[in-house]
């Protein structure tokens, strides 16, 4: 793969927070999909804050130490409260709930305008063996066998459309293994869909597993996660306009070090959806097929009035 393109430095520079105070932090925002921030940018950004507060080298818990005394992110839970305002910074509050031997808690509060629009509780882990197992990876196509978003895109798109999915995206190497829901609206199909997805050029200097790893996966969650919802009932979602819909809450659970600029499989479904809400369920491997994360969203799925 390439360098950074200018689309993943700009990413990247959204994820560099201002530090205002000590546990004050300050971001950018922008949004190419929808007059609203992008919600995996402020889960991303929140995540930034909170792991920037965890203290290095916290002493670990009984048993032998290994090298690897930094905390490394393990869970997230989060609610969106309100829509963001692309034209207005973001400013993080973070309160430091609890530094223990092995568990590190942060929970962070996201304002805009004088007003909370989302909340983040993270937890962070020092390292330390355990028990292993886990399930078997789904089958996939391979990535390279597929085609990028942008040349995916249906032909008949209007051009504003394609081109704001083209600029939303263009920071990733995003692929579906099969059509997505805006490519096959009226055809309902099993609420199922895989994703491949990397960053769009190498991050050089950082491990497998360091924050920035966890920040730009946790950012990609939140792009494709209710796909499945849309198309159990054969609907496209924003990008034709036969759906309203917002991120509700999001959690995901950090099981295995991963590198984002390495092609990571993104399985989702919805078990189910009601009550002008979908649920959506995933499950996050690294190419080799271990298992690296657990993602769980439910979010406002409406039909317009006029559809």
């Amino acid at each position: 793969m390439s360098e950074p393109s200018g689309p993943l430095e700009n990413l990247l520079g959204l994820l560099d927070l201002e530090r205002v105070e000590q546990d004050i932090f300050r971001g950018e925002s922008r949004s190419a999909l929808v007059p609203r921030v992008f919600g995996g940018q402020v889960a991303a950004q929140a995540l930034v804050a909170a792991g920037r507060t965890v203290p290095d080298g916290l002493p670990q818990g009984p048993g032998p130490t290994r090298p690897e005394k930094t905390p490394s992110a393990h869970s997230l839970h989060a609610y969106f409260l309100r829509p963001g305002d692309p034209g207005a910074p973001i400013v993080y509050t973070v309160d430091r709930i609890r530094d223990g031997r092995s568990f590190t808690t942060r929970r962070v509060v996201a304002v805009q305008h004088g007003q909370p629009i989302f909340h983040l509780s993270a937890s962070f882990q020092a390292y330390e063996e355990g028990l292993e197992h886990q399930v078997r990876m789904p089958a996939a196509p391979d990535p390279e066998t597929l085609p990028t978003a942008a040349d995916a895109l249906p032909r008949d798109l209007p051009p504003d459309v394609a081109a704001r999915l083209v600029e939303a995206r263009a920071a990733v190497d995003l692929r579906y293994a099969e059509a997505p829901p805006w490519a096959t609206v009226g055809r309902p199909r099993e609420p199922r869909s895989q994703v491949w997805f990397r960053t769009a050029g190498k991050l050089d200097g950082q491990d497998a597993g360091s924050l920035l790893h966890v920040c730009l996966a946790t950012y990609v969650s939140d792009m494709t996660l209710l796909d499945s919802v849309l198309l159990a009932h054969g609907r496209g979602g924003w990008a034709v306009g036969d759906v309203v819909g917002a991120s509700l809450d999001h959690a995901m659970w950090f099981h295995r070090p991963f590198r984002a600029d390495e092609w990571l499989l993104y399985d989702q479904e919805s078990p189910t959806s009601g009550g002008g809400r979908g649920l959506g369920q995933a499950r996050i491997w690294t190419r080799d097929g271990r298992l690296a994360v657990t993602v769980i969203q439910e979010g406002v799925v409406r039909v317009p009035r006029n559809g």
